[in-house]
């Protein structure tokens, strides 16, 4: 089948759009569980069927996982904020272990943001089972949390670059790079069937 650009310009609108839906729904902190899984079912289901999900669809998968979701939100700020306060601890002086200890708090920041970036992504279809089955494949296959992490990478350094109103676009991008490029670090990308 032919690809025409406005259909590259139609994804990059609804992209951006999915981005800022979520991003919105996320604001509340406790349902950013549910709205990053609805976000990551949509995904899953445009790139395997070749179209967006129905909103009705989506509505439901966003009731089922928002009892399951609610502590994704805070758990990820914290560990953010004990992440960002122990970078600062350490570039001041404040903890020992300088350099070599800053490194080694990165790394790990890094993989586990992976991984948490990987559960993104099983979240879209597996619901509960989703920490399980994101921990099973980065154990199985470290690619896809390395992956992962450099993907969670280039989009902090985007949000860097751009204007702070386009910030939310860039949620809806993440995901679909995330649910393009784990699969394919796993090993067996996802086709679309239709």
């Amino acid at each position: 089948m032919p690809h025409d650009w406005r259909d590259s310009l139609r994804l990059a609108a609804d992209l951006a759009l999915l981005g800022i839906v979520v991003t919105l729904l996320s604001l509340p902190l406790l349902t950013a569980g549910a709205a990053v899984a609805t976000g990551s079912h949509a995904i899953r289901h445009l790139i395997t069927h070749g179209r967006w999900p129905e909103l009705t669809d989506c509505w439901a998968v966003f009731r089922t996982r928002l009892v399951p979701g609610l502590i994704a939100g805070p758990a990820v700020l914290a560990g953010a904020t004990l992440v960002a306060l122990d970078i600062a601890g350490l570039r001041r002086g404040a903890v020992p272990g300088g350099g070599p200890a800053l490194v080694m708090v990165l790394t790990a920041a890094a993989l586990v943001a992976g991984y948490v970036a990987l559960v993104a992504v099983q979240a879209g279809t597996s619901g509960g089972r989703a920490a399980r089955e994101a921990l099973t494949l980065a154990l199985t296959r470290p690619l896809t949390a390395v992956a992962a992490a450099a993907v969670l990478a280039v989009a902090v350094l985007l949000a860097t670059l751009v204007h702070p109103a386009l910030v939310p676009v860039l949620a809806g991008y993440v995901l679909f790079a995330l649910h393009v490029v784990t699969p394919k670090a796993a090993g067996h990308p996802l086709v679309p069937t239709a």
